[in-house]
Protein backbone atom coordinates (compact mmCIF):
# COMPACT_ATOMS: atom_id res chain seq x y z
CA UNK A 1 0.00 0.00 0.00
CA UNK A 2 2.91 2.38 1.14
CA UNK A 3 4.49 1.90 -2.59
CA UNK A 4 1.63 2.50 -4.67
CA UNK A 5 1.11 6.19 -2.93
CA UNK A 6 4.72 6.50 -3.17
CA UNK A 7 4.42 5.74 -6.59
CA UNK A 8 0.73 7.89 -6.72
CA UNK A 9 2.50 11.05 -5.17
CA UNK A 10 5.52 10.65 -7.63
CA UNK A 11 3.91 9.91 -11.06
CA UNK A 12 0.72 12.72 -10.86
CA UNK A 13 2.54 15.96 -10.61
CA UNK A 14 5.05 14.55 -13.41
CA UNK A 15 1.87 13.65 -15.90
CA UNK A 16 0.69 16.70 -14.68
CA UNK A 17 3.88 18.31 -15.66
CA UNK A 18 4.45 16.83 -18.70
CA UNK A 19 0.48 17.50 -19.93
CA UNK A 20 1.04 21.42 -18.90
CA UNK A 21 4.49 21.02 -21.15
CA UNK A 22 2.82 20.01 -24.39
CA UNK A 23 0.09 22.35 -23.95
CA UNK A 24 2.83 25.15 -23.19
CA UNK A 25 5.14 23.80 -26.55
CA UNK A 26 1.94 23.82 -28.59
CA UNK A 27 1.10 27.70 -28.01
CA UNK A 28 4.28 28.58 -29.12
CA UNK A 29 4.32 26.37 -31.99
CA UNK A 30 0.85 27.78 -32.81
CA UNK A 31 1.82 31.13 -32.40
CA UNK A 32 4.98 30.30 -34.99
CA UNK A 33 3.34 28.83 -37.15
CA UNK A 34 1.06 31.64 -37.74
CA UNK A 35 1.20 34.60 -39.59
CA UNK A 36 3.64 37.56 -39.20
CA UNK A 37 3.79 39.54 -36.20
CA UNK A 38 2.31 43.31 -37.61
CA UNK A 39 1.22 41.29 -40.59
CA UNK A 40 -2.24 42.77 -41.59
CA UNK A 41 -4.99 39.72 -41.75
CA UNK A 42 -7.86 39.87 -44.84
CA UNK A 43 -10.24 37.48 -43.03
CA UNK A 44 -11.53 37.92 -39.54
CA UNK A 45 -14.42 36.48 -38.05
CA UNK A 46 -16.91 39.45 -36.17
CA UNK A 47 -19.58 37.48 -34.62
CA UNK A 48 -20.38 33.75 -34.03
CA UNK A 49 -23.35 32.55 -32.61
CA UNK A 50 -24.20 28.69 -32.19
CA UNK A 51 -27.70 27.63 -33.16
CA UNK A 52 -27.60 23.89 -32.52
CA UNK A 53 -24.77 21.44 -31.31
CA UNK A 54 -23.70 20.55 -35.12
CA UNK A 55 -25.23 24.19 -36.15
CA UNK A 56 -23.03 27.56 -35.92
CA UNK A 57 -23.66 30.83 -37.77
CA UNK A 58 -20.88 33.11 -38.23
CA UNK A 59 -20.13 36.85 -39.44
CA UNK A 60 -17.15 37.01 -41.50
CA UNK A 61 -15.03 40.21 -42.80
CA UNK A 62 -13.30 39.49 -45.82
CA UNK A 63 -11.77 42.65 -47.89
CA UNK A 64 -14.74 45.06 -47.26
CA UNK A 65 -17.37 42.60 -47.27
CA UNK A 66 -19.26 41.06 -44.43
CA UNK A 67 -20.01 37.54 -45.28
CA UNK A 68 -22.61 35.45 -43.18
CA UNK A 69 -22.05 31.62 -43.20
CA UNK A 70 -23.40 28.32 -41.63
CA UNK A 71 -21.18 26.01 -40.10
CA UNK A 72 -21.98 22.58 -40.09
CA UNK A 73 -20.60 19.11 -40.09
CA UNK A 74 -21.55 19.55 -43.86
CA UNK A 75 -18.91 22.08 -44.33
CA UNK A 76 -19.61 25.78 -44.96
CA UNK A 77 -22.49 27.33 -46.73
CA UNK A 78 -22.73 31.20 -47.75
CA UNK A 79 -25.99 32.73 -47.01
CA UNK A 80 -25.83 36.44 -47.27
CA UNK A 81 -23.29 39.21 -48.07
CA UNK A 82 -23.31 42.43 -47.82
CA UNK A 83 -20.77 46.27 -47.75
CA UNK A 84 -18.59 45.74 -43.95
CA UNK A 85 -19.68 48.33 -41.17
CA UNK A 86 -17.93 50.76 -40.26
CA UNK A 87 -15.87 50.69 -37.24
CA UNK A 88 -14.84 48.22 -34.62
CA UNK A 89 -18.05 48.01 -32.81
CA UNK A 90 -20.08 47.76 -36.30
CA UNK A 91 -21.59 51.58 -35.69
CA UNK A 92 -20.77 54.46 -38.69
Amino acid sequence: MLWYILKLLVLLPLIAGLAWGVLKFGQKLQARMGAAPGAAKSVRIIETTMLSPTLKLAVIEFHGREILVSASRQGLTRLAEAPARGGEDGAK
